[in-house]
């Protein structure tokens, strides 16, 4: 352990990457395997491996308290130290006496770290620890209590970890990743490494991949410069969720990869009915199920009635982050926050599934085996419709659990050729409470914990106005028969000014309503379009702001939509020409 503690000191010394991780390679070859295998594992800043769910069970007090007892300080004194370098193991290493006969090794203390983890109670944990410590020298001690309280604090990252095994062992660092990935022991692959054996390494089940991530788009034509191919998904404003299934036992985790299993109890029952094993990628969004869902589950084997089908379509929506708050953090979820608070489990892919591993596969394989993987389960709600629907899955347990009790629900799938279809349904998404857009390459693979221009996210603060609706329209297709297509105008002084036009934002049924109200209100009927009295005042967002001779006020609205009707305001408490003149010259500053 000495040698360990040498090493550590010598790479917290230096901000260069390569000799970090050159220091690191010759000790691991320095040792024998074992030890090399164990120190990999201290050196990532964990005592036990990744995958192990073991913990120490100690908190910084109890550590606290002992250190002062080694080091026959008092409370004073021990804080001056502590307050010079803002770390335990650094103070242990300051104030503990040397003591001729001191020295443990690295697999002394990985026996003694389960010892603790295995006692009972906090003073007998305490008591292996303090024995531990006084074996141990100053230096030693500085770096066992960094290992146990999970921060090295030497510029070492796992990353560096895995470059140092891959030089040590002359093996291709892309192999290492993989290995690690998919035992989540980066002993077990140092191992692996010095055998020449990455090879073998095979996916081991509950202990959290790397999230795919995605980067940030200012536009609809950034959207769509990336790749030609692209899968158009909704932002949902929930938590990413990584669940785990084997066996009939699930374990859910976010995207810190911390188990969050037990703050969504409904959710592993449904999981547990799935067929195979599999790795599923999605978010927990807290959802708003309509009363008729429960009525509408049906065999597999059963043919679907339209009835059912039209009920499967619409299977609610997701409600704010702020109504999922309420449920995070939770080691006790009672009967009436689930009642209150139910969530979804939106899945938009998988990672392993049929016994094998699916990062490398492109995203539209991997959508197809989602597909089929979602299907199969025993009992779920029959969903046939037009791409974009969505179709949930409603497991039944024994103690005949509803869907409102849980549901696993296969994300919708858009897809889009234009910046005006992409800028619709972003439109449409905001509509429906989510944040925006996600646009994935449908031949890309899987990067866990990497950001590049595979996934994009479309994801802004909009620029809003609060305008008065002056003309109507009739819509086309579904919206022929309704009034759906507004103008709108802000205050020029004493009079309105129109500055755009909308078609898109508000719900069939408001659509309905407005429609009632300005057929009731039309100053001028010009056949398909109606001069309406100005009295309506919508919250419109959009994109960016332009000059125009087209409209009256000098201004046009690049990609304008309706966020919300705003009957708590009167016209005459609408946007003034200033205000968009504001926006203007902050745009194009």
């Amino acid at each position: 352990m000495q040698n360990f503690s040498q090493t550590g000191e010598a790479i917290a010394a230096t901000t260069k990457k390569l000799e970090k991780t050159s220091l690191l390679a010759s000790y691991f070859k320095s040792c024998i395997t074992d030890d090399a295998a164990v120190s990999a594992v201290f050196f990532s800043g964990r005592p036990f491996p990744a995958w192990e769910e073991t913990t120490l069970q100690l908190g910084g007090r109890a550590l606290w308290r002992i250190v002062a007892e080694l080091a026959v300080r008092d409370e004073g004194a021990l804080s001056k130290v502590y307050r010079k370098h803002g770390d335990l193991g650094s103070v242990a290493g300051e104030v503990f006496p040397k003591v001729a006969g001191q020295g443990i090794t690295v697999r002394d203390l990985e026996s003694t770290f389960h010892q603790i983890a295995s006692a009972r109670g906090l003073s007998a944990r305490s008591a292996i620890v303090r024995d531990l410590l006084s074996r141990a020298t100053p230096l030693e001690a500085k770096y066992i209590i960094k290992i146990m309280t999970g921060d090295l604090r030497i510029g070492l990252k796992e990353n560096l970890v895995e470059e140092a095994i891959a030089k040590a062992y002359d093996a291709k660092l892309a192999d290492v990743q993989r290995a690690n990935m998919l035992l989540g022991d980066i002993g077990h692959t140092l191992r692996l490494a010095a055998e020449r054996k990455l090879d073998e390494a095979r996916m081991r089940l509950f202990h959290p991949l790397g999230f795919m991530l995605a980067s940030p788009i200012e536009s609809p034509e950034d959207g769509l410069s990336y790749f030609s191919e692209a899968a158009v998904e909704d932002k949902y404003d929930g938590i990413r969720a990584q669940a785990h299934v084997s066996a009939g036992e699930v374990k859910i985790f976010s995207r810190a990869r911390d188990e969050i299993t037990e703050s969504f109890p409904e959710l592993p029952p449904a999981l547990a009915a799935l067929q195979q094993d599999a790795i599923l990628d999605g978010e927990i969004v807290a959802w708003e199920y309509p009363a008729q869902i429960e009525s509408a589950t049906k065999v597999v084997d059963e043919p679907a009635s339209e009835e059912s089908e039209a009920k499967a379509d619409n299977l609610g929506s997701a409600r704010p982050f702020s109504v999922l708050q309420q449920r995070l953090g939770r080691k006790h979820v009672s009967e009436k926050v689930l009642r209150q608070t139910p969530v979804a489990y939106l899945v938009f892919d998988v990672l392993y599934a049929n016994g094998k591993l699916m990062l490398e596969r492109p995203l539209h394989e991997r959508a197809q085996v989602l597909d089929a993987l979602l299907g199969a389960p025993r009992k779920i709600l029959h969903n046939r419709g037009p791409i974009g629907t969505q179709g949930a899955l409603a497991f039944e347990s024994e103690s005949e659990a509803t869907l409102a009790d849980a549901a696993i629900i296969r994300a919708p799938v858009f897809q889009a050729s234009s910046p005006e279809e992409l800028e619709e349904l972003f439109v449409a998404a905001r509509a429906r409470g989510n944040e925006g857009l996600m646009i994935k390459d449908l031949a890309s693979a899987y990067t866990p914990g990497k950001r590049g221009k595979s996934w994009l996210k479309m994801k802004r603060e909009l620029a809003t106005l609060d305008v008065v609706v002056t003309a109507v329209e009739y819509g086309h297709g579904k919206r022929i028969g309704v009034l759906s297509d507004y103008t709108f105008a802000v205050w020029d002084g004493d009079r309105l000014v129109n500055i755009g036009k909308a078609y898109s934002g508000l719900t069939d049924a408001e659509i309905a309503d407005m429609t009632q109200w300005f057929l009731e209100h039309t100053i001028e009927d010009r056949g398909f379009l109606r001069i309406v009295e100005p009295k309506i005042v919508l919250e419109v967002a959009f994109n960016n702001m332009m000059r125009s001779d087209r409209h009256e006020s000098g201004y046009a609205l690049r990609f304008p939509r309706i966020v919300r009707l705003r009957r708590d305001k009167a016209a005459e408490d609408a946007d003034s020409i200033e205000a968009a003149r504001k926006i203007y010259e902050t745009q194009h500053a």
